[in-house]
């Protein structure tokens, strides 16, 4: 009888516990099925009434559409402004540019509104001063410099010939970031031209060695900033752009504007052991002991992902996807760990989840029958938001795990603050506002850059660092920044134009409409 009673309150406890689970599972199943048919975090303020400042529009001739390609971007973009390394730049070609802007842009370079100033010889800062000075002025950034390029790499084109091909300008630069140079300036051409006197204060700064870290451009220009007590509200750098059809699953093309870039970190590992002759190698060689401590770097940094910026590029893109990926991307609080996984199978998604690692230089041997006494090689670590410089190395130096190999640090940073994106933040709202107003189907996200711009030289100057164009990428599209065959079409050039030449006027708002929330208060 105690038998039967020990198992009955047994299979009680077990039903109880099976009830429980089930249950729990079908709260969850429920809760998040609600949530993935409710949550839109990408609303904003499309609901705000906003105060109308674009005054001025913009209507082309198919004569000023000719001269807009022909005059302006083309020109530049055969101009090669290649930076090698950080004391070899084409400085012949960087004097050849800066008269190129002087002729293509009359108005901005004669106005007595504008001041120009030449920084570090070949960047340049314009200063456009506005009619309410108490309102808090922003910045918008570009650079002149560009990656070399070598038409035997397999261009369509020569890189520097701006050739047209199917509607396509062909050309390094033409999306970084010479697109952005002659878009902004041509933006202020045109409202110059058409008696514009903007009432928000706003800087122009164009750097000449971005590529190479722009150490003499965008740091000098900075420096000059502060001796003169400039705070600003935002700036608006290169980074991200619009995808269309990049992001498997999602309804439609998106506009990621970066709110963070990654850190960076280059390390050094080295040995050093004694010489000897290749008939005699010892039982471990400098290069050996240098394999495998760079084999062991291949092992992956720990996942990351939910930790950062990126879970809420997802989380606003979420209401775009169709199912199951919209009940995955609704519920990260959730699932987070199951798209980590995913993400990080392929290369170009793995930079979200964590510090990424690439040994880029192995180094070592002077002749063929030589045991070399020296062996080095260089690992580029691009830091995840959520870690830091210093943690990077400690856990370099822990997998390396070998006293007779050293470790040293070439240079780094720590990953850029992360800016505000919320219904309150000015400089992501006005940026979001030019977007949809140009391009309505577009969803609009916060997104982390995973290279690096010359706005990181800013962060002592401002809060938010924003870092998109309106850069159009279809599938293969991100390859060529960098690579061959880079290209922007005609249309979306001009597109860029439109975008820079509404953005300034939306800045001469003096204040962000009421939130899209208390707007509709229960």
């Amino acid at each position: 009888m105690t038998g039967h009673s020990a198992r009955w309150k047994l299979f009680k406890f077990l039903k109880v516990l099976l009830f429980s689970v089930i249950f729990s599972i079908t709260v969850l199943f429920l809760v998040a099925t609600v949530r993935t048919f409710t949550f839109d975090v990408d609303a904003g303020l499309q609901l705000g009434k906003w105060e109308n400042t674009t005054a001025i529009s913009l209507h082309l001739s198919p004569q000023q559409r000719k001269n807009l390609l022909n005059t302006s971007l083309t020109s530049a973009i055969q101009i090669p402004t290649v930076s090698f390394t950080e004391t070899n730049v084409n400085t012949s070609a960087l004097r050849e540019f800066d008269g190129l802007l002087r002729k293509v842009f009359p108005k901005i370079f004669s106005s007595s509104l504008v001041q120009h100033e030449m920084v570090g010889n070949y960047s340049h800062l314009l200063t456009v001063p506005g009619s309410e000075p108490d309102l808090e002025p922003y910045m918008l950034l570009a650079h002149i410099d560009v990656v070399p390029a070598d038409e035997a790499d397999g261009w369509d084109a020569p890189p520097f010939s701006a050739q047209e091909i199917n509607g396509f300008i062909y050309g390094r630069g033409t999306i970084d970031n010479k697109q952005s140079v002659m878009g902004i300036l041509q933006a202020l051409e045109y409202l110059l031209e058409r008696g514009y006197t903007p009432r928000r204060s706003f800087y122009i700064g164009l750097g000449h060695d971005e590529e190479v870290n722009g150490l003499h451009g965008a740091a000098n220009i900075v420096k000059l900033l502060k001796s003169r007590g400039v705070k600003l509200q935002y700036v608006l750098d290169e980074g991200l752009a619009v995808l269309d059809g990049v992001i498997s699953g999602l309804d439609g093309p998106a506009a990621l504007i970066g709110i963070s870039e990654k850190g960076q970190a280059t390390v050094k590992l080295s040995v050093s052991s004694a010489p000897g002759h290749s008939s005699m190698p010892p039982r471990e060689s400098s290069i050996g002991i240098l394999a495998s401590a760079v084999k062991r770097q291949e092992n992956p940094m720990p996942r990351l992902f939910g930790y950062g910026p990126e879970r809420g590029t997802f989380e606003h893109l979420a209401h775009k996807f169709g199912l199951p990926l919209r009940f995955i991307m609704s519920n990260l609080w959730l699932f987070s760990p199951l798209l980590s996984r995913v993400l990080e199978r392929k290369p170009d998604t793995n930079a979200f989840v964590r510090t990424t690692t690439a040994v880029t230089m192995f180094n070592s041997g002077v002749k063929i029958n030589v045991i070399p006494s020296y062996a080095e090689a260089f690992v580029n670590f691009r830091i995840h938001s959520a870690q830091t410089l210093q943690e990077v190395l400690e856990l370099v130096e822990s997998t390396v795990s070998d006293e007779r190999v050293k470790v040293e640090l070439v240079n780094g940073f720590d990953p850029l603050p992360i800016s505000s994106y919320d219904e309150n933040t000015f400089g992501y709202q006005i940026i979001k506002k030019t977007v949809q107003s140009m391009f309505p189907q577009l969803t609009v996200a916060p997104g982390i850059c995973v290279g690096n711009t010359d706005s990181r030289h800013y962060k002592d100057i401002t809060q938010d660092i924003y870092r998109f164009a309106p850069s159009w990428f279809k599938p293969g599209d991100p390859q060529r920044f960098h690579g061959v065959n880079e290209r922007i079409s005609i249309q979306n050039y001009e597109e860029i134009v439109l975008f820079y030449f509404q953005l300034i006027q939306n800045n001469d708002v003096r204040k962000l409409p009421p939130p899209h929330s208390s707007q509709h208060e229960l």
